[in-house]
Protein backbone atom coordinates (compact mmCIF):
# COMPACT_ATOMS: atom_id res chain seq x y z
CA UNK A 1 0.00 0.00 0.00
CA UNK A 2 1.12 3.50 -1.17
CA UNK A 3 1.78 6.61 1.28
CA UNK A 4 -0.52 8.46 -0.67
CA UNK A 5 -3.70 7.80 -2.92
CA UNK A 6 -2.38 10.57 -5.06
CA UNK A 7 0.44 12.85 -5.74
CA UNK A 8 0.02 15.77 -7.55
CA UNK A 9 3.30 17.72 -8.81
CA UNK A 10 2.71 21.95 -8.78
CA UNK A 11 -0.30 24.04 -6.84
CA UNK A 12 -1.41 26.53 -9.31
CA UNK A 13 -4.78 26.39 -10.60
CA UNK A 14 -5.00 22.68 -11.79
CA UNK A 15 -3.05 21.20 -9.29
CA UNK A 16 -4.73 23.24 -6.12
CA UNK A 17 -8.46 22.31 -7.02
CA UNK A 18 -8.02 18.81 -7.84
CA UNK A 19 -6.34 18.64 -4.04
CA UNK A 20 -9.59 20.51 -3.07
CA UNK A 21 -11.71 18.18 -4.18
CA UNK A 22 -9.79 14.65 -3.07
CA UNK A 23 -8.69 16.40 -0.09
CA UNK A 24 -12.71 16.86 1.15
CA UNK A 25 -13.62 13.53 -0.43
CA UNK A 26 -11.60 12.31 2.31
CA UNK A 27 -8.65 10.74 0.11
CA UNK A 28 -4.38 11.24 1.51
CA UNK A 29 -3.02 13.22 -1.22
CA UNK A 30 -0.07 15.15 -1.52
CA UNK A 31 0.98 18.34 -3.00
CA UNK A 32 4.33 18.81 -4.56
CA UNK A 33 5.62 22.82 -4.96
CA UNK A 34 8.99 23.59 -5.53
CA UNK A 35 8.70 26.85 -4.69
CA UNK A 36 7.45 27.86 -0.77
CA UNK A 37 4.03 28.97 1.38
CA UNK A 38 3.56 32.70 1.54
CA UNK A 39 1.12 33.65 3.54
CA UNK A 40 -1.43 36.84 3.06
CA UNK A 41 1.19 39.11 5.17
CA UNK A 42 4.31 38.00 3.15
CA UNK A 43 2.69 39.56 0.26
CA UNK A 44 3.74 43.59 -0.08
CA UNK A 45 3.24 46.03 -3.08
CA UNK A 46 6.77 46.36 -3.97
CA UNK A 47 7.34 46.98 -7.61
CA UNK A 48 10.92 46.02 -7.41
CA UNK A 49 10.90 42.69 -5.65
CA UNK A 50 7.90 42.02 -7.56
CA UNK A 51 8.16 43.24 -11.11
CA UNK A 52 11.67 43.33 -11.36
CA UNK A 53 13.73 40.88 -9.04
CA UNK A 54 10.93 38.15 -9.29
CA UNK A 55 11.17 36.98 -6.19
CA UNK A 56 8.42 34.26 -6.24
CA UNK A 57 9.54 33.01 -9.11
CA UNK A 58 12.93 30.73 -9.94
CA UNK A 59 16.65 32.87 -11.09
CA UNK A 60 16.92 33.00 -14.54
CA UNK A 61 20.55 31.74 -14.30
CA UNK A 62 19.94 28.77 -12.38
CA UNK A 63 16.60 28.10 -14.58
CA UNK A 64 15.71 29.08 -17.42
CA UNK A 65 14.45 28.17 -20.75
CA UNK A 66 16.01 28.25 -24.57
CA UNK A 67 13.67 30.23 -26.38
CA UNK A 68 13.54 29.56 -30.46
CA UNK A 69 12.22 32.29 -32.65
CA UNK A 70 12.81 32.85 -36.36
CA UNK A 71 15.38 35.11 -37.90
CA UNK A 72 14.93 35.08 -41.21
CA UNK A 73 15.23 31.74 -42.67
CA UNK A 74 16.89 30.79 -39.31
CA UNK A 75 15.71 29.38 -35.89
CA UNK A 76 17.94 31.13 -33.39
CA UNK A 77 17.90 29.59 -29.72
CA UNK A 78 18.54 32.33 -26.95
CA UNK A 79 18.62 31.32 -23.41
CA UNK A 80 15.77 33.26 -21.26
CA UNK A 81 18.54 34.61 -18.80
CA UNK A 82 19.91 36.55 -21.95
CA UNK A 83 16.49 38.57 -22.91
CA UNK A 84 15.35 38.76 -19.29
CA UNK A 85 11.81 37.20 -20.42
CA UNK A 86 11.28 34.79 -17.88
CA UNK A 87 8.67 32.23 -18.71
CA UNK A 88 8.30 31.55 -14.34
CA UNK A 89 4.98 32.42 -13.38
CA UNK A 90 5.25 32.38 -9.98
CA UNK A 91 6.97 29.14 -8.16
CA UNK A 92 5.41 29.42 -4.62
CA UNK A 93 1.94 27.60 -3.50
CA UNK A 94 -0.55 29.01 -5.70
CA UNK A 95 1.56 29.45 -8.70
CA UNK A 96 0.94 31.91 -11.03
CA UNK A 97 -2.64 32.70 -9.87
CA UNK A 98 -1.43 34.33 -6.67
CA UNK A 99 -0.87 37.07 -9.64
CA UNK A 100 -3.35 37.09 -11.77
CA UNK A 101 -5.97 40.15 -12.17
CA UNK A 102 -8.74 38.11 -12.13
CA UNK A 103 -10.59 38.70 -14.81
CA UNK A 104 -12.50 35.10 -15.55
CA UNK A 105 -14.84 34.47 -18.54
CA UNK A 106 -15.92 30.69 -19.67
CA UNK A 107 -15.18 29.95 -23.06
CA UNK A 108 -18.25 29.86 -25.27
CA UNK A 109 -19.96 26.70 -26.11
CA UNK A 110 -18.24 27.07 -30.59
CA UNK A 111 -14.86 27.74 -28.59
CA UNK A 112 -15.01 23.71 -28.34
CA UNK A 113 -16.32 23.13 -31.49
CA UNK A 114 -14.23 25.67 -34.00
CA UNK A 115 -13.09 23.07 -36.84
CA UNK A 116 -16.85 22.12 -37.02
CA UNK A 117 -18.09 25.92 -37.26
CA UNK A 118 -15.56 28.03 -39.33
CA UNK A 119 -13.36 25.21 -41.22
CA UNK A 120 -9.44 24.31 -41.40
CA UNK A 121 -7.22 27.35 -41.27
CA UNK A 122 -4.28 26.55 -43.65
CA UNK A 123 -1.01 26.16 -41.29
CA UNK A 124 -3.23 25.68 -37.97
CA UNK A 125 -3.46 22.33 -36.30
CA UNK A 126 -7.34 23.08 -35.26
CA UNK A 127 -9.73 19.98 -34.10
CA UNK A 128 -12.69 20.13 -31.79
CA UNK A 129 -12.67 19.44 -28.07
CA UNK A 130 -13.84 15.47 -27.24
CA UNK A 131 -15.78 17.40 -24.57
CA UNK A 132 -19.24 20.04 -25.18
CA UNK A 133 -19.59 23.05 -23.17
CA UNK A 134 -22.39 21.31 -21.23
CA UNK A 135 -20.00 18.76 -19.80
CA UNK A 136 -17.94 22.19 -18.23
CA UNK A 137 -20.71 24.12 -17.50
CA UNK A 138 -21.74 22.52 -13.83
CA UNK A 139 -17.82 22.66 -12.73
CA UNK A 140 -17.89 26.39 -13.88
CA UNK A 141 -20.86 27.02 -11.59
CA UNK A 142 -18.92 24.74 -9.07
CA UNK A 143 -16.08 27.06 -9.34
CA UNK A 144 -18.07 29.89 -9.07
CA UNK A 145 -19.75 28.86 -5.61
CA UNK A 146 -15.80 27.80 -4.08
CA UNK A 147 -14.08 30.80 -5.70
CA UNK A 148 -15.94 33.95 -5.40
CA UNK A 149 -16.74 35.24 -8.22
CA UNK A 150 -17.89 39.10 -8.67
CA UNK A 151 -19.88 40.74 -11.45
CA UNK A 152 -23.64 41.72 -12.70
CA UNK A 153 -24.82 39.54 -15.57
CA UNK A 154 -26.37 40.65 -18.67
CA UNK A 155 -27.41 38.69 -21.55
CA UNK A 156 -25.72 39.18 -24.55
CA UNK A 157 -25.76 36.87 -28.04
CA UNK A 158 -21.45 35.83 -27.05
CA UNK A 159 -22.38 34.96 -23.20
CA UNK A 160 -22.18 31.99 -22.41
CA UNK A 161 -25.40 30.35 -20.78
CA UNK A 162 -25.82 29.86 -17.04
CA UNK A 163 -27.49 27.92 -15.14
CA UNK A 164 -27.75 30.61 -12.56
CA UNK A 165 -28.37 34.50 -13.77
CA UNK A 166 -26.44 36.60 -11.09
CA UNK A 167 -23.33 36.03 -9.72
CA UNK A 168 -22.43 34.64 -6.51
CA UNK A 169 -20.88 38.02 -5.51
CA UNK A 170 -21.99 41.22 -6.30
CA UNK A 171 -19.50 43.34 -8.87
CA UNK A 172 -16.82 45.30 -7.18
CA UNK A 173 -16.53 48.95 -6.99
CA UNK A 174 -16.11 50.90 -10.36
CA UNK A 175 -14.54 54.61 -10.81
CA UNK A 176 -17.29 56.85 -12.14
CA UNK A 177 -15.31 56.55 -15.90
CA UNK A 178 -17.45 53.89 -16.29
CA UNK A 179 -20.51 56.26 -17.17
CA UNK A 180 -18.27 57.96 -19.67
CA UNK A 181 -17.24 54.04 -21.12
CA UNK A 182 -20.86 53.09 -21.11
CA UNK A 183 -22.47 56.42 -22.40
CA UNK A 184 -19.49 56.35 -25.66
CA UNK A 185 -20.26 52.73 -26.37
CA UNK A 186 -23.84 53.15 -27.13
CA UNK A 187 -23.07 55.76 -29.30
CA UNK A 188 -21.12 53.03 -31.27
CA UNK A 189 -23.83 50.48 -31.19
CA UNK A 190 -21.33 48.42 -28.68
CA UNK A 191 -22.42 46.53 -25.88
CA UNK A 192 -20.66 47.00 -22.70
CA UNK A 193 -20.29 44.27 -20.44
CA UNK A 194 -19.32 44.19 -16.60
CA UNK A 195 -16.29 42.03 -15.98
CA UNK A 196 -16.79 38.95 -14.30
CA UNK A 197 -13.69 38.49 -11.57
CA UNK A 198 -12.24 36.32 -9.08
CA UNK A 199 -12.05 39.03 -6.88
CA UNK A 200 -14.37 39.26 -4.00
CA UNK A 201 -16.94 42.65 -3.18
CA UNK A 202 -17.81 40.98 0.10
CA UNK A 203 -16.33 38.49 2.99
CA UNK A 204 -16.44 34.96 2.07
CA UNK A 205 -15.60 32.31 4.80
CA UNK A 206 -11.69 33.12 5.50
CA UNK A 207 -11.10 35.64 3.47
CA UNK A 208 -12.01 39.29 3.31
CA UNK A 209 -12.75 41.81 0.81
CA UNK A 210 -11.29 43.42 -1.77
CA UNK A 211 -9.20 46.51 -0.86
CA UNK A 212 -9.06 48.56 -3.78
CA UNK A 213 -5.22 48.82 -3.99
CA UNK A 214 -5.27 48.51 -8.05
CA UNK A 215 -2.57 45.84 -7.16
CA UNK A 216 -3.71 42.81 -9.00
CA UNK A 217 -1.44 41.53 -11.52
CA UNK A 218 2.36 40.75 -10.63
CA UNK A 219 0.93 41.03 -6.86
CA UNK A 220 -0.45 38.51 -4.14
CA UNK A 221 -3.07 39.62 -2.34
CA UNK A 222 -3.15 40.73 1.35
CA UNK A 223 -7.02 40.48 1.98
CA UNK A 224 -7.28 37.03 0.48
CA UNK A 225 -9.89 38.62 -1.75
CA UNK A 226 -8.24 37.59 -5.04
CA UNK A 227 -9.31 33.99 -5.83
CA UNK A 228 -5.75 31.96 -6.12
CA UNK A 229 -5.37 28.26 -6.07
CA UNK A 230 -4.09 28.93 -2.49
CA UNK A 231 -6.39 31.19 -0.61
CA UNK A 232 -9.96 29.28 -3.29
CA UNK A 233 -8.29 25.64 -2.30
CA UNK A 234 -5.34 24.89 -1.03
CA UNK A 235 -6.14 26.46 2.41
CA UNK A 236 -9.32 24.82 2.70
CA UNK A 237 -7.87 21.27 1.36
CA UNK A 238 -5.37 21.48 4.26
CA UNK A 239 -8.06 22.22 6.89
CA UNK A 240 -9.30 18.55 5.99
CA UNK A 241 -6.36 17.00 6.97
CA UNK A 242 -5.87 14.90 4.48
CA UNK A 243 -3.85 17.26 2.24
CA UNK A 244 0.20 17.13 2.72
CA UNK A 245 2.11 19.91 1.70
CA UNK A 246 5.37 20.05 0.42
CA UNK A 247 7.04 22.61 -0.18
CA UNK A 248 10.66 23.37 -1.57
CA UNK A 249 10.52 19.76 -3.33
CA UNK A 250 11.02 19.89 -7.28
CA UNK A 251 10.09 16.75 -8.93
CA UNK A 252 13.47 15.24 -11.31
CA UNK A 253 11.54 12.83 -13.04
CA UNK A 254 8.47 10.23 -12.43
CA UNK A 255 9.67 6.58 -12.55
CA UNK A 256 7.02 4.05 -14.42
CA UNK A 257 6.61 0.51 -15.30
CA UNK A 258 5.38 0.24 -18.72
CA UNK A 259 1.94 0.53 -17.50
CA UNK A 260 1.85 2.75 -14.29
CA UNK A 261 3.93 5.33 -12.61
CA UNK A 262 5.58 4.61 -9.77
CA UNK A 263 6.88 7.31 -7.85
CA UNK A 264 8.04 10.39 -8.20
CA UNK A 265 11.92 11.14 -7.63
CA UNK A 266 12.69 14.45 -5.89
CA UNK A 267 14.85 16.62 -4.92
CA UNK A 268 14.53 19.30 -1.50
CA UNK A 269 15.52 22.84 -3.58
CA UNK A 270 17.25 23.70 -0.07
CA UNK A 271 19.39 20.53 1.14
CA UNK A 272 19.80 18.88 -2.09
CA UNK A 273 18.65 15.58 -0.85
CA UNK A 274 16.67 13.34 -3.10
CA UNK A 275 14.11 11.09 -2.18
CA UNK A 276 11.18 9.25 -3.86
CA UNK A 277 7.27 9.60 -3.29
CA UNK A 278 5.18 6.90 -3.73
CA UNK A 279 0.92 7.42 -4.81
CA UNK A 280 -1.66 5.29 -6.59
CA UNK A 281 -2.06 8.01 -8.94
CA UNK A 282 -0.41 10.91 -10.13
CA UNK A 283 -1.18 14.02 -11.48
CA UNK A 284 0.91 16.85 -13.00
CA UNK A 285 0.05 20.07 -13.02
CA UNK A 286 3.51 22.20 -13.03
CA UNK A 287 1.90 24.64 -15.96
CA UNK A 288 2.21 23.79 -19.43
CA UNK A 289 5.79 24.14 -20.53
CA UNK A 290 6.69 23.02 -17.29
CA UNK A 291 4.89 19.25 -17.51
CA UNK A 292 5.75 18.80 -20.91
CA UNK A 293 9.29 19.21 -19.82
CA UNK A 294 8.96 16.72 -16.74
CA UNK A 295 6.86 14.51 -19.23
CA UNK A 296 9.99 14.23 -21.72
CA UNK A 297 12.39 13.79 -19.13
CA UNK A 298 10.89 10.95 -17.54
CA UNK A 299 12.14 8.90 -20.49
CA UNK A 300 12.77 5.19 -19.84
CA UNK A 301 13.15 2.09 -21.24
CA UNK A 302 9.41 1.47 -21.37
CA UNK A 303 9.17 4.68 -22.73
CA UNK A 304 11.87 6.13 -25.12
CA UNK A 305 10.29 9.52 -26.15
CA UNK A 306 9.15 10.28 -22.84
CA UNK A 307 6.30 9.46 -20.77
CA UNK A 308 2.64 9.32 -22.60
CA UNK A 309 3.94 9.80 -25.80
CA UNK A 310 3.56 6.75 -28.09
CA UNK A 311 1.69 9.28 -30.07
CA UNK A 312 4.48 11.89 -30.45
CA UNK A 313 2.15 14.51 -29.53
CA UNK A 314 3.68 15.73 -26.25
CA UNK A 315 4.90 19.19 -26.65
CA UNK A 316 2.98 19.70 -29.70
CA UNK A 317 0.64 22.54 -30.32
CA UNK A 318 1.66 24.84 -27.48
CA UNK A 319 -0.65 27.79 -27.18
CA UNK A 320 -0.43 31.20 -25.85
CA UNK A 321 -3.03 34.14 -26.18
CA UNK A 322 -3.35 35.98 -29.14
CA UNK A 323 -3.93 39.72 -29.32
CA UNK A 324 -2.56 42.62 -27.67
CA UNK A 325 -2.75 46.52 -25.67
CA UNK A 326 -3.71 50.06 -26.63
CA UNK A 327 -4.15 52.70 -24.58
CA UNK A 328 -5.39 56.38 -24.36
CA UNK A 329 -5.21 59.22 -21.76
CA UNK A 330 -8.27 61.18 -20.09
CA UNK A 331 -6.90 64.86 -19.78
CA UNK A 332 -8.53 67.51 -17.19
CA UNK A 333 -8.48 69.72 -19.94
CA UNK A 334 -11.07 67.76 -22.23
CA UNK A 335 -13.08 65.30 -20.07
CA UNK A 336 -16.87 65.36 -20.46
CA UNK A 337 -19.53 64.01 -18.56
CA UNK A 338 -17.64 63.07 -15.47
CA UNK A 339 -15.67 65.25 -12.90
CA UNK A 340 -11.94 64.78 -13.43
CA UNK A 341 -11.29 64.15 -9.59
CA UNK A 342 -13.84 61.19 -10.19
CA UNK A 343 -11.52 60.01 -12.71
CA UNK A 344 -8.39 59.77 -10.54
CA UNK A 345 -9.57 58.23 -7.22
CA UNK A 346 -7.27 55.62 -6.88
CA UNK A 347 -8.05 51.60 -6.60
CA UNK A 348 -11.74 51.64 -8.06
CA UNK A 349 -11.92 48.94 -10.97
CA UNK A 350 -13.17 50.19 -15.04
CA UNK A 351 -14.97 46.48 -14.39
CA UNK A 352 -15.65 46.40 -18.35
CA UNK A 353 -15.63 43.95 -21.26
CA UNK A 354 -16.63 43.44 -24.42
CA UNK A 355 -18.13 40.69 -26.20
CA UNK A 356 -19.70 41.95 -29.14
CA UNK A 357 -16.62 40.97 -31.90
CA UNK A 358 -16.08 37.57 -30.24
CA UNK A 359 -17.55 35.91 -33.16
CA UNK A 360 -17.39 38.55 -36.51
CA UNK A 361 -18.90 38.29 -40.54
CA UNK A 362 -17.05 40.78 -42.60
CA UNK A 363 -17.36 40.84 -46.43
CA UNK A 364 -16.01 38.03 -48.31
CA UNK A 365 -14.14 36.31 -45.67
CA UNK A 366 -17.57 34.68 -44.27
CA UNK A 367 -17.48 33.80 -39.99
CA UNK A 368 -14.47 34.44 -38.57
CA UNK A 369 -13.26 34.19 -34.69
CA UNK A 370 -12.84 36.90 -33.43
CA UNK A 371 -11.86 37.32 -29.52
CA UNK A 372 -12.39 39.66 -26.08
CA UNK A 373 -11.30 43.16 -24.80
CA UNK A 374 -10.75 44.01 -21.65
CA UNK A 375 -10.46 47.59 -20.56
CA UNK A 376 -8.66 48.75 -17.41
CA UNK A 377 -6.80 51.48 -15.76
CA UNK A 378 -2.86 51.37 -16.25
CA UNK A 379 -0.71 49.42 -13.43
CA UNK A 380 -0.60 51.66 -10.08
CA UNK A 381 3.16 50.74 -10.59
CA UNK A 382 4.78 54.10 -10.26
CA UNK A 383 8.59 53.48 -11.29
CA UNK A 384 7.40 51.39 -14.22
CA UNK A 385 4.81 54.88 -15.34
CA UNK A 386 7.52 57.12 -14.55
CA UNK A 387 10.41 55.26 -16.92
CA UNK A 388 7.41 55.67 -19.65
CA UNK A 389 7.98 59.33 -19.33
CA UNK A 390 11.68 59.71 -19.78
CA UNK A 391 12.20 59.95 -23.45
CA UNK A 392 10.38 62.75 -25.84
CA UNK A 393 10.52 62.20 -29.58
CA UNK A 394 13.20 59.98 -28.97
CA UNK A 395 15.38 62.03 -26.55
CA UNK A 396 16.39 61.41 -22.92
CA UNK A 397 14.09 64.06 -20.60
CA UNK A 398 16.03 64.72 -17.20
CA UNK A 399 16.33 67.49 -14.76
CA UNK A 400 13.48 70.21 -13.93
CA UNK A 401 11.71 69.46 -17.44
CA UNK A 402 11.68 65.85 -16.12
CA UNK A 403 10.10 66.60 -13.02
CA UNK A 404 7.19 68.56 -15.00
CA UNK A 405 6.83 65.79 -16.95
CA UNK A 406 6.43 63.59 -14.18
CA UNK A 407 3.56 65.90 -12.75
CA UNK A 408 1.88 66.35 -16.17
CA UNK A 409 1.60 62.10 -16.41
CA UNK A 410 0.08 61.84 -12.38
CA UNK A 411 -1.60 64.74 -11.79
CA UNK A 412 -3.36 65.90 -14.85
CA UNK A 413 -4.34 62.69 -16.94
CA UNK A 414 -5.25 59.25 -16.30
CA UNK A 415 -4.22 56.58 -18.80
CA UNK A 416 -7.03 53.86 -19.59
CA UNK A 417 -5.84 50.64 -21.19
CA UNK A 418 -7.20 48.08 -23.04
CA UNK A 419 -5.81 44.04 -23.35
CA UNK A 420 -7.01 42.41 -26.61
CA UNK A 421 -7.45 38.03 -26.29
CA UNK A 422 -7.95 35.97 -29.37
CA UNK A 423 -7.48 32.56 -30.21
CA UNK A 424 -3.30 31.57 -30.62
CA UNK A 425 -3.84 29.07 -33.59
CA UNK A 426 -1.84 25.78 -32.91
CA UNK A 427 0.63 25.15 -35.63
CA UNK A 428 4.13 23.09 -36.06
CA UNK A 429 6.00 25.82 -35.43
CA UNK A 430 4.86 26.59 -31.81
CA UNK A 431 6.04 23.87 -29.19
CA UNK A 432 8.45 22.88 -26.46
CA UNK A 433 10.91 19.83 -26.35
CA UNK A 434 14.21 19.48 -24.48
CA UNK A 435 17.36 21.10 -24.89
CA UNK A 436 19.91 18.04 -23.81
CA UNK A 437 23.13 20.59 -24.27
CA UNK A 438 21.63 23.09 -21.68
CA UNK A 439 20.87 21.59 -18.13
CA UNK A 440 19.35 23.70 -14.82
CA UNK A 441 20.93 23.38 -11.48
CA UNK A 442 19.18 19.96 -11.00
CA UNK A 443 21.13 18.42 -13.87
CA UNK A 444 17.95 18.63 -15.95
CA UNK A 445 17.82 19.07 -19.16
CA UNK A 446 15.71 22.94 -20.10
CA UNK A 447 13.12 23.32 -22.00
CA UNK A 448 13.02 24.43 -25.88
CA UNK A 449 10.03 26.85 -26.49
CA UNK A 450 9.19 27.83 -29.84
CA UNK A 451 7.37 30.59 -30.43
CA UNK A 452 5.56 31.25 -33.54
CA UNK A 453 2.05 32.54 -34.08
CA UNK A 454 -0.20 32.15 -36.79
CA UNK A 455 -0.97 35.24 -39.16
CA UNK A 456 -5.01 34.81 -38.20
CA UNK A 457 -4.07 35.76 -35.23
CA UNK A 458 -2.17 39.03 -36.20
CA UNK A 459 -4.57 39.93 -38.44
CA UNK A 460 -8.01 39.43 -35.77
CA UNK A 461 -5.60 41.23 -33.08
CA UNK A 462 -5.38 44.07 -35.09
CA UNK A 463 -9.32 44.37 -36.42
CA UNK A 464 -10.37 44.31 -32.52
CA UNK A 465 -7.85 46.70 -31.65
CA UNK A 466 -8.82 49.73 -33.90
CA UNK A 467 -12.63 48.70 -32.18
CA UNK A 468 -11.00 49.72 -29.40
CA UNK A 469 -9.24 53.21 -30.43
CA UNK A 470 -12.51 54.00 -31.22
CA UNK A 471 -13.93 53.45 -28.02
CA UNK A 472 -11.13 55.80 -26.49
CA UNK A 473 -11.40 58.13 -29.40
CA UNK A 474 -15.52 58.75 -28.28
CA UNK A 475 -14.51 58.91 -24.82
CA UNK A 476 -12.56 62.07 -25.56
CA UNK A 477 -9.28 60.69 -24.79
CA UNK A 478 -5.77 61.44 -26.43
CA UNK A 479 -2.77 60.14 -27.63
CA UNK A 480 -4.63 56.69 -28.47
CA UNK A 481 -2.24 53.96 -29.72
CA UNK A 482 -2.56 49.59 -30.19
CA UNK A 483 0.25 47.39 -30.24
CA UNK A 484 -0.64 43.63 -31.50
CA UNK A 485 1.95 41.41 -31.92
CA UNK A 486 3.37 37.78 -32.33
CA UNK A 487 5.08 37.49 -29.25
CA UNK A 488 3.79 35.05 -26.80
CA UNK A 489 2.15 36.38 -23.72
CA UNK A 490 4.32 34.16 -20.86
CA UNK A 491 1.78 34.06 -18.25
CA UNK A 492 -1.17 33.02 -20.60
CA UNK A 493 0.21 29.43 -21.83
CA UNK A 494 -1.43 26.16 -22.54
CA UNK A 495 -1.46 23.32 -24.36
CA UNK A 496 1.37 20.56 -25.18
CA UNK A 497 -0.68 17.48 -23.98
CA UNK A 498 -3.99 18.33 -25.86
CA UNK A 499 -6.54 15.52 -25.17
CA UNK A 500 -8.46 13.38 -27.74
CA UNK A 501 -10.38 10.17 -28.41
CA UNK A 502 -7.72 9.09 -30.98
CA UNK A 503 -4.55 7.81 -29.04
CA UNK A 504 -2.63 8.13 -31.58
CA UNK A 505 -3.45 11.81 -32.21
CA UNK A 506 -3.52 13.27 -28.65
CA UNK A 507 -1.64 12.56 -25.19
CA UNK A 508 -4.70 12.09 -23.17
CA UNK A 509 -8.34 11.22 -22.80
CA UNK A 510 -11.22 12.94 -22.28
CA UNK A 511 -10.70 12.88 -18.75
CA UNK A 512 -7.18 14.16 -19.23
CA UNK A 513 -5.97 10.58 -18.13
CA UNK A 514 -2.80 9.37 -20.13
CA UNK A 515 -3.56 6.77 -22.86
CA UNK A 516 -0.70 5.18 -22.32
CA UNK A 517 -0.53 4.96 -18.49
CA UNK A 518 -3.39 3.90 -16.67
CA UNK A 519 -2.54 6.12 -13.35
CA UNK A 520 -1.35 9.29 -14.93
CA UNK A 521 -3.10 12.45 -15.19
CA UNK A 522 -2.69 16.01 -16.16
CA UNK A 523 -4.72 18.99 -14.35
CA UNK A 524 -3.31 22.13 -15.85
CA UNK A 525 -3.71 24.29 -19.74
CA UNK A 526 -1.60 21.80 -21.58
CA UNK A 527 -5.02 19.27 -22.34
CA UNK A 528 -6.50 22.31 -24.35
CA UNK A 529 -6.33 21.66 -27.98
CA UNK A 530 -7.18 25.32 -28.83
CA UNK A 531 -7.44 27.85 -26.42
CA UNK A 532 -10.74 30.16 -26.81
CA UNK A 533 -10.47 33.95 -26.49
CA UNK A 534 -10.51 34.51 -22.95
CA UNK A 535 -7.99 33.90 -19.66
CA UNK A 536 -7.92 30.68 -19.40
CA UNK A 537 -7.62 30.26 -15.26
CA UNK A 538 -11.34 29.51 -14.82
CA UNK A 539 -11.48 27.20 -17.21
CA UNK A 540 -8.45 25.47 -15.66
CA UNK A 541 -9.85 25.13 -12.26
CA UNK A 542 -13.53 23.99 -13.84
CA UNK A 543 -11.53 21.30 -15.62
CA UNK A 544 -9.16 20.42 -12.70
CA UNK A 545 -12.07 20.01 -11.07
CA UNK A 546 -13.92 17.60 -13.41
CA UNK A 547 -10.52 15.35 -13.53
CA UNK A 548 -10.95 15.03 -10.14
CA UNK A 549 -14.30 13.88 -9.85
CA UNK A 550 -12.79 10.83 -12.72
CA UNK A 551 -10.11 10.34 -10.18
CA UNK A 552 -12.30 9.45 -6.96
CA UNK A 553 -14.19 7.21 -9.16
CA UNK A 554 -11.40 5.65 -10.19
CA UNK A 555 -9.84 5.19 -6.34
CA UNK A 556 -13.48 4.00 -5.28
CA UNK A 557 -12.69 1.06 -8.12
CA UNK A 558 -9.47 0.79 -6.91
CA UNK A 559 -10.66 0.04 -3.04
CA UNK A 560 -13.32 -1.68 -4.32
CA UNK A 561 -11.25 -4.71 -5.91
Amino acid sequence: MNQYDVAIVGSGAGGGAVAYSLAKAGYNVVLIEKGNLLNRDDFSKDEIAYCRRDIVSSKLNDEYHMIEMKEGTRWVSTPSYKTDVSFWNGNIVGGSSNFMTGMFHRLHPDDFRLLQKYGPIEGANIVDWPIDYVDLAPYYDLVEEIVGISGCYHPHPFEPPRKNGEYTQKATKENEVVTLFDHSCQHLNIVPLVTPRAVLSEDKLHRKTCSYSNFCGHYGCSTGAKGSAREAFIIPALATGNLTLRTHTHVKKLLSTPQKVSAALVIDTISGKESRIEADIFVVAAQAHESVRLLLNSANSYHPNGLANASLNVGKNLLFSGGGIGSGELCAESLKEITFSSLMQTGLFINRSILDWYFMKEGEEGQYKGGLVEFMFEHQNIISRAKACCEEEGKLVWGRTYAEVLVKKFKTQKTIRFEVFNDWLPTDDCFIGLDTKHVDRYTMPVGKIRVSGHPQDIKVGNVLAKKCENILYEMGAKNIHSSVTSLPAPNLIAGGCRFGDNPKTSVLNKYCQAHDLSNLYVADASFMPTGGSVPYTWTIYANALRVADHIIESLQGLKNT
